[in-house]
Order: C-alpha cells, then structure tokens, then sequence
C-alpha cells in the first residue's frame, strides 16, 4: 500500500464517444474503508468512469492502480478477479432462474472427475444461506427470480457483489428500489464492509442519502472532476451547485395551473390477483397533478397499469369525460388519449439499440404514413428536432442510440414519444427515478407546463419532497388499499406517512 494510504486512484482519466468527450482528464483517488460518494448531473461522466474501472469501458487515456499497483482491466471479469465489483442500477438478472444460481451465475461449485462434472447444489444452497444469514437478508435460495420484488432483486445483487471478496464495490443507485428500512439495512451492510477494510464507491442523487453515509464526496461536471470533500463540509445547497455550478435557490418551478372538470373516474378497481389493489375510486381534474404515495407493495404501479389498460381487472369502472368506457389493453388507452411512462425506463421504456428518433416516433407511427403507406422519414426527422429543442434532450443528433444517453435525456425522449401522441391524461411512474437534480428541475418544468396547458397528470413517486413539491392532490396507498387523498398545498411529509403506513378503513 502506498504511504498516502489510497486503496485505489483513478490518475488522468479521458474517454471519447463519436461527438462527445466523456471524460476529460478526470482523477479520483478512493480511501480503504471509506465510502466514496460520486456525484454529479446527468452526464457528468460517473457511469462511464466506473466503467472504465470495471472493464467494460476501456479509457483512451490515463491509468488504474489497485493497492499501489498498476491495473488493467479490459473486460469485467477480470475487475471482479481483481476484487472490483459493481452493482449496477438498472439490474438485468436471469428470471426464470432461482436466486442461488443468480448469485452463483458463471462460477458454479461443481463435483465430479474429469469432464463428468455436476453442479454442487448443496453447496450452493448451503454458501448462499450463509451469506445471506451474515448480512441479515431473509430470502430463500430456491425462490425464482422473476417471482422477488424489485428490491428483493436488489438486495441480492448486493450480497453477490459482496460474495466476490471484493476489496472495492462500486454501488450505483442502490437504494433507487428500496423503501426506507431496507435503505436503513443496506447503510448496516455497509459499516460492516467499512470495517472490514473495503471501500465503497456511491453513486447516488439523493443528497440526504449522500451526507448520511458518505466520508467523502467527489462531484463532477461535464466530464470533469470538480473536487472532493470531506463529506461533514457540505450541505445540500452547496453540493447542488457544485453540481450544476450555479445556485438552484428552487428545486420545483412555480405553478399557476388551475384543476378544473373531472376527466377521468375510476370506481372500484380490484385487481385479479388478490394480493394486488383492492376496490380503489379515485378521480382526476383537468389541468391537475395528482400525486400518488405509498410504501413498496403499496400497488401504486400495479393500479396505474390497470387504468392503462395492461392488467387485468376483477371488478372496476372507467369513467371518461363522465363517460363509461372500457379500456382493456394500451390501445384502447391511446384511444381515449391516455399516455403511461413506466417506472423501469431500460426494461419496459426505450428501445436501447434505436435511435433517439426511432424511440421519439414509435408511439406515433401511424402518423407518419404517407399516401402510399410507406414512412415519411422527413417528417419523423422533423417531429425529433423539435421534440429534442422543446425538452433540452442533450444528444450529438437525433440518430444517436438512445442507450448513449444519460438517464435524464432518455426519460425525456420517452416523455416526447408520448407528448407526440397529444395525450390529455398522461400517467408518470417515477419520473425523476436516478436523475440528478439539474435534470429534475427541467421535468418538473415540462409537467408543469403540460398542467398549465390543461393536461391531466397522475404522477406516482417514492420522493416525498416531489409528491409534496408537485402534487395538487396526494393520494395514498397502503398495501393495494387507497389510504385517503390529501391537499398538496397543505399536506405535511407526516401526514402522508401516516396514511402510508396503515391502510384505514
């Protein structure tokens, strides 16, 4: 170990993409034992710097030293070989596979001779208990994946991560899925980590998060570093513009919307499956931003699916305009001019190997249809170059792959397909989840706008300064349960807990 004591340095760091400088001579050097947030607006180059570190990138320049000595690392593999692990925010498990081989999945225990091996399945349930026992996580070994939440998910990815022995983890939004106790759970894991000399690279937005559990904090901007703090010299105020380099005095724009006639009516919607929501009414106004709280499990997502029309229902109306309709799929939804962006943008939103075009228009294409039924390209071309001015998408052209984007611009692309189809209820699923504050100001601003226009929003989200910033009305859920509605402009981060946490009667 060098005498500075640093377990790991990024030194000089530049990486390029066709039309844009990543990082730009960036340097990050990580202390044993410590947790080393990394913060820093949407593209400000945090994912692609670890994934120079964990191979999956290679840097153009610069070097890695890992305990003093010089690294390479050209795929994941070896970063894991060499004790680097990464738990990545968006999480693309084997689903029909069970949670031991998840955990286990390309480094199975075998038994047998020669080529007549076999998996060590005892071994495997066995190790996996163990693990799992010693960081206090109560999941079965044998369940199926697909069947486990995604914070459940989530937890197992960490103890994978953990599984590798690994001197350095690299945690990139890792309580993005997590309630408030498993957040309290995931910080525990991590002092027993700290004390056991690893160091824990953090990636997040959430300021609160970052100053509770961070010794340090790097924050950089448009591929740069900026500096770093020790994290007891910061406050949110001056990590936000050290971020965005500039004072943001507002985290939600004004709203001058005024709610008017009911648009649309749900009257008691019960789900097919009995552990999902049971017997919801609820109303929305147009031109009004209705807030909807609750815990994980609460059925929030579950219900807003079955009003778009991609769940089942047992029992339940629609009323539209004060009209009963029937909406029994996302076309029958379109139909009405509804609109739904979905909650995990990578694994149910964009379309990663199309363009940022392609996903603008997809929604849309009858539109774009000409006399002879072929695909007017100009006017797709058109529709995309202005979508990307009117929501500040920041993209080297409308033909870059979306996946190149920041998770701020995808969401924004995602907005635009849907704002493409001219909706008048449009339904957000957590539409600020892992954007840094810069980008969540320039959302806000486009629903506020679209309220202001008169549209109807329903916005589901899990930060109770948003529901409380955003909201017009707040409605609450309780385990498939609404718990009550509350005024937004009067409602208190307690009163939304209280009926968050008990489902009344």
């Amino acid at each position: 170990m060098k005498e500075d004591n640093y377990l790991l340095e990024l030194n000089n760091i530049s990486k390029a993409f066709p039309g844009v400088k990543a990082l730009d001579d960036v340097t990050l050097k990580v202390r044993a034992g410590k947790v080393h947030a990394l913060m820093g607006e949407n593209g400000a180059g945090k994912s692609t710097l670890m994934k120079c570190l964990f191979g999956i990138y290679t840097q153009d320049s610069g070097e890695i030293f890992l305990n003093g000595e010089k690294i390479i690392t050209s795929n994941s593999k070896e970063a894991l070989n060499l004790g680097i692990a990464m738990i990545h925010q968006e999480i693309h498990p084997v689903n029909f596979r069970n949670v031991m081989e998840n955990m286990w999945l390309g480094r199975l225990p075998m038994y047998g001779i020669g080529p007549f091996k076999l998996v060590d399945e005892k071994k495997m349930y066995k190790d996996t208990q163990e693990l799992f026992k010693s960081l206090g996580l109560d999941v079965n070994p044998n369940t199926i994946v697909g069947n486990l939440s995604v914070s459940t998910v989530q937890q197992m990815e960490i103890a994978k991560a953990v599984s590798y022995d690994a001197k350095v983890i690299i945690m990139d939004e890792p309580t993005s899925s997590l309630s408030e106790t498993e957040v309290e759970h995931l910080f525990r894991i991590i002092r027993d980590l700290q004390k056991k000399g690893v160091a824990i690279i953090y990636i997040s937005h959430k300021m609160e998060e970052i100053l509770k559990i961070s010794d340090e904090v790097s924050i950089m901007r448009d591929g740069k570093m900026i500096g770093t703090w020790d994290a007891s010299e910061l406050t949110t105020d001056l990590i936000i513009k050290k971020m965005v380099g500039r004072d943001l005095t507002n985290r939600f724009p004004e709203r001058s919307n005024v709610p008017g006639d009911e648009v649309l009516r749900i009257e008691g919607f019960t789900s097919s499956y009995p552990r999902s929501f049971q017997g919801v009414s609820f109303n929305l106004r147009k031109g009004e931003i209705l807030g909807v709280g609750g815990l994980v499990g609460a059925q929030r997502t579950e219900l807003m699916e079955a009003v778009f029309g991609l769940r089942s229902l047992h029992a339940g109306k629609t009323f539209i305009n004060n009209k009963q309709v029937s909406i029994k799929s996302p076309i029958d939804a379109k139909k009405y001019n509804m609109a739904l962006i979905t909650e995990e943008r990578r694994a149910t939103g964009i379309f990663p190997v199309l363009s940022v075009m392609e996903n603008m228009v997809i929604a849309n294409q009858s539109k774009y249809l000409n006399k002879m039924g072929i695909l007017d390209d100009k006017m797709r071309k058109e529709d995309s170059i202005k979508s990307m001015k009117q929501l500040n998408v920041k993209a080297p052209s409308f033909k870059e792959l979306i996946q190149n984007l920041s998770g701020g611009n995808q969401q924004k692309v995602l907005l635009a397909r849907w704002l493409l189809t001219a909706p008048e209820i449009l339904i957000l699923d957590e539409p600020t989840r892992g954007i840094d504050v810069g980008a969540k100001f320039e959302i806000y601003t486009i629903i506020t706008e679209l309220a202001n226009q008169g549209k109807s929003i329903i916005m589901i989200s899990s930060e109770m300064s948003e529901l409380l910033g955003m909201s017009d009305r707040i409605m609450v859920m309780c385990e498939g349960h609404l718990s009550g509605i509350i005024d937004g402009k009067t409602a208190t981060e307690e009163d939304v807990m209280v009926l968050a946490s008990k489902y009344m009667e």
